[in-house]
């Protein structure tokens, strides 16, 4: 007979615990959606305190003369770091120097919201610049580092120029629609939700870039802080005080010496703040020039189109923003059919051309404005004009950072930032300074008439003076894309 031992219950294996399911960072979808809307916040900000500005100055006591620093502290502060900021992300990390741009300017947003004096407002907007100059270019070097060349990241690059154009017409209608149903304290109040959602979506999707372990490009920090400070400021200045004036050529030149003595000093530091590699490449270095140029002469038409329809055409605040719909909605489509087909099919180099050629003629059509013409006149020009910048814009941003070195993403779209914010700095100065001796030498001559009549004949006058001398700017651009800018060999076919 045989015995059997008895049979001992084994103890089943311990089940490890059921972990929570985290959405999946770097999702390409989701990060795509973090980049846009905080591309949005910092682009709209520039815009939608503008059709606020007069609640702002009876709610807090602003005096005229500083009323227009209520735009031009976030300018500053923006423009002004814009290069510390890029170079910051990569250093620190893309995603770390993202979330802390997006802490600073949602908490500066709470602030200015809040504000109970001009001061508080005006620190608000300083702060919410610095938060901005790290978040910008960290988006776009973000998009870069997730998405590689070719279709994929030309794709991303249609999204985030429909983006980065349609903010400033966007913000003219969220700012109408907030300080006529709310109050002004909403174009600030609005960032903080947004703000909030967008820090928690961040940490969850966005991934961290690599650290770069080098010693800190001091001087070259302070050098192109303080150089491009003080160039902002003059432009900001001459196109209020005139180019003449002693404050705007002591700001001009300070901000030479400085970025003169930047430049010495990048060429010798280890770790540069901006690679001066990056200007070795003559398409890249040309994509900058146009963009630069591009903005310059497209800033005045939201500026001057923006007073013809209040002031001219009698247009509320709210009627206003919605009376730039037609730019946005025709900018959205040609940017996306740049990205999916045109880029595809026929090369970046002729997209850029037919972009700016079209931008060109919509500006070209606005120096016919006269002081009886209604929306009409203006709708056609704004079609145009939007389906030129969406065409041009995606290659334009692309040829900006092709073939840049991933460890220097982030200076270079530091720099796209930077050719766009003294492109408008410098547009709006030109273009203000032109529209103003074009009307004083409109208001000599003008034809008799009610009062109302002969300052729409003024305006209208130094308006058309300025968008010739934009149109000539635009034209200056097709010739950097058609002599500058090299055509690419390589085209991925559909």
């Amino acid at each position: 007979m045989t015995l059997s031992a008895p049979v001992m219950d084994r103890p089943e294996p311990a089940r490890a615990p059921r972990k929570r399911r985290l959405p999946e960072r770097g999702n390409p979808t989701a990060m795509l959606t973090v980049i846009l809307v905080a591309q949005l916040m910092v682009l709209l900000d520039m815009s939608i305190v503008n059709v606020a500005l007069p609640n702002i100055q009876t709610s807090l006591d602003f005096s005229a003369a500083n009323l227009s620093w209520v735009l031009n502290a976030y300018s500053l502060a923006f423009g002004g770091l814009l290069l510390l900021g890029a170079r910051m992300g990569d250093l620190i990390g893309r995603r770390a120097a993202f979330l802390s741009g997006m802490a600073l300017f949602t908490l500066a947003s709470l602030v200015g919201g809040m504000a109970g004096s001009s001061g508080v407002l005006l620190a608000s907007r300083t702060a919410q610049g610095i938060g901005g100059a790290l978040i910008a270019p960290a988006t776009l070097s973000l998009l870069t580092s997730r998405f590689p060349e070719g279709r994929e990241r030309t794709r991303a690059l249609g999204l985030y120029t429909a983006v980065s154009i349609g903010g400033a017409a966007v913000g003219l209608v969220a700012g109408g629609m907030l300080t006529e149903w709310a109050s002004w304290r909403w174009v600030m109040f609005v960032n903080v939700p947004i703000g909030i959602a967008v820090y928690v979506a961040g940490r969850l999707f966005l991934d961290e870039t690599p650290r770069q372990r080098v010693r800190f490009d001091l001087a070259g920090a302070v050098t192109s802080t303080l150089g491009m400070t003080s160039l902002v400021y003059g432009f900001v200045h001459a196109a209020t005080d005139g180019w003449t004036n002693g404050e705007t050529l002591a700001a001009f030149a300070a901000g030479a010496v400085l970025m003169a003595s930047f430049i010495v000093v990048e060429r010798r530091a280890d770790a540069p703040i901006t690679p001066l590699v990056l200007f070795a490449d003559r398409s890249r270095s040309g994509a900058y020039l146009a963009r630069m140029l591009l903005i310059a002469g497209m800033t005045g038409m939201f500026f001057f189109l923006t007073q013809f329809m209040q002031d001219v055409l009698g247009y509320s605040a709210l009627a206003t923003g919605f009376g730039f719909l037609p730019i946005t909605i025709s900018l959205f489509a040609a940017s996306q059919a740049s990205a999916r087909v045109l880029v595809e099919r026929f090369g970046e180099r002729a997209t850029m051309l037919a972009g700016t050629a079209l931008s060109t003629l919509g500006l070209l059509w606005l120096t016919r404005l006269g002081a009886d013409s209604g929306y009409l006149s203006i709708l056609g020009p704004l079609v145009l004009v939007g389906l030129g910048n969406g065409t041009a814009f995606v290659p334009l941003t692309s040829a900006a950072l092709h073939g840049v070195e991933p460890e220097h993403a982030g200076a270079a779209s530091g720099l796209v930032n930077v050719m766009q914010q003294m492109g408008a700095s410098l547009g709006l100065a030109v273009l203000v300074t032109v529209f103003g001796s074009a009307s004083r030498d409109a208001a000599s001559n003008a034809p008799a008439g009610s009062v109302v009549d002969r300052a729409h004949y003024v305006f209208v006058s130094g308006a058309q003076s300025a968008f010739e001398v934009a149109t000539a700017l635009l034209l200056a651009t097709l010739t950097v894309v058609a002599f500058v800018i090299r055509r690419r060999r390589e085209v991925v076919l559909p």
